[in-house]
């Protein structure tokens, strides 16, 4: 969702993914903002040996990296968490 997608800007930075990635990541980390979209695109360098099409790290299309960043925790402004209403039974009344 649109609102969302300022928060996850800030957070997301190329230092949080490159060392979400440490130990599989051994080059740069670029980042591309796609706002009509709402989202970003990461290039991981020198993570798969040479790229999909080469690399004994079979993810040509990046799914299994996209897997692991979906498990890369970021906090959340209080302005955007979702504020569950208490449910309060319905009164009964006697007719």
């Amino acid at each position: 969702e649109e609102k969302y997608y300022p928060a996850i800007c800030k957070a997301l930075t190329k230092a949080v993914v490159k060392k979400h990635f440490k130990g599989i990541c051994f080059g740069p980390v670029e980042r591309y903002e796609l706002p009509n979209l709402w989202a970003l695109n990461f290039v991981l360098h020198k993570t798969l040996g040479g790229g999909g099409t080469v690399s004994l790290k079979h993810d040509a299309q990046g799914k299994t990296l996209s897997s692991a960043m979906i498990r890369l925790m970021i906090d959340v402004p209080p302005s955007l968490v979702a504020r569950k209403h208490s449910a309060r039974p319905a009164k009964r009344t006697k007719r």
